[in-house]
């Protein structure tokens, strides 16, 4: 079976664990402030604040901006569940934008018009490891004086224009799942160049504690949203890899590029470099072609079956202009593209889908 996604532990993490374990120091402390610190560094911010997902990140950061009751945050209809939850946590309400329908991000030139007296910020999803457009999310932000508060829970490693994903925006926020790039079991990571958001942060991810002479002064309503020094330590060494991951996917899907016929491959916006997360192409007769893998096992997903906009808890926030989300959700499937594929794994699926096609065509 080639499996659509395999988290890559060595003898370095689980040495790191074992240390830890043995330290007696196990919940948040100072492995996790050494992870915060080299992520920030990895994707050149200030500061970074640990989290337990990358869901309490997107929380945490939505709370750090003052984002509730009232307010409305413009989001993509097409992307993970947790990028509209995050908005209904804080009491906000979700305004869904429809998608590009190359690069599957926040279709740039709708979101003018989704903007009210309400609205308070603006949530760029990088979803596959695809950047979303950031320079006119930002000159729109500007112009009408928005945040940007960025999910980037599949884009590790990723770049715009010469920067790393995680420095845009007033802040991001990643996942640490074990799908991810790279991972920590669980776990999230929130990035931001601005030291007020960081101490707010900072607060709230603990019980909302200020910094008091005794430590036990609570100054605002906060959560338990602390990363382990167990996951940290997983961190800390798969960030060292990351590179080597990034690289390694990114040959993979050169390959498929170059190999695939029939199908539509993922497109990447000039200026970027995709970090592939996932590999999704489009394609029309898809219960044929999964029919195919699935006979020949070989791993796939379908992220998403659905628009955001068509669970039943946001239904009442869906609208006529999310055309492209619901096609897409009829047509993207993800192949294996995760570093330890083998040459032999790789042609295999080529070889499945070209295969598929000739007998029934896009």
């Amino acid at each position: 079976m080639i499996s659509i996604a395999k988290p890559l532990i060595g003898e370095e993490e689980k040495k790191a664990v074992s240390d830890v374990l043995d330290s007696g120091m196990i919940a948040c402390g100072p492995r996790t402030e050494e992870f915060e610190k080299k992520f920030a560094e990895f994707v050149g911010t200030k500061y970074a604040i640990a989290t337990t997902s990358g869901t309490a990140a997107l929380h945490l950061g939505l709370l750090s901006l003052g984002i509730g009751k009232g307010d409305e945050v413009i989001v993509p209809s097409f992307s993970f569940i947790a990028t509209a939850n995050s908005v209904l946590f804080c009491d906000a309400t979700p305004v869904f934008c429809d998608v590009n329908h190359k690069t599957f991000n926040i279709n740039v030139n709708k979101i003018e018009q989704l903007i009210t007296p309400k609205t308070k910020a603006i949530m760029p999803v990088h979803l596959y490891g695809q950047p979303a457009d950031m320079k006119p999310i930002q000159e729109i932000s500007e112009k009408h004086d928005l945040k940007i508060i960025g999910d980037a829970a599949q884009a590790h490693g990723a770049s715009y224009d010469g920067k790393m994903i995680g420095s845009f925006g007033d802040l991001e926020c990643f996942s640490f799942y074990p799908t991810k790039n790279m991972t920590t079991g669980e776990g999230g990571m929130i990035t931001t160049n601005d030291n007020e958001l960081f101490e707010i942060a900072n607060s709230i991810r603990n019980h909302g504690r200020e910094k008091t002479k005794w430590g036990y002064e609570h100054g605002r309503i906060g959560y338990n949203y602390r990363m382990t020094d167990i996951a940290a330590a997983i961190g800390i060494e798969q960030l060292k890899k990351l590179p080597g991951f990034i690289k390694k996917r990114q040959e993979n899907a050169r390959y498929f590029d170059k190999e695939l016929k029939d199908v539509e491959t993922p497109y990447v916006l000039d200026g970027a470099k995709h970090a592939y997360h996932q590999y999704t192409i489009k394609c029309k007769n898809r219960e044929k072609l999964l029919e195919k893998l699935k006979k020949n096992e070989i791993g796939f997903g379908i992220y998403y079956p659905k628009p955001l906009h068509h669970y039943p808890h946001l239904e009442k926030f869906g609208h006529n202009d999310l055309k492209v989300s619901e096609r897409l959700a009829n047509e993207v499937v993800s192949l294996p593209v995760h570093p330890v594929l083998t040459k032999e794994e790789l042609e295999k699926v080529v070889d499945v889908i070209n295969k598929a096609y000739q007998h029934h065509g896009k």
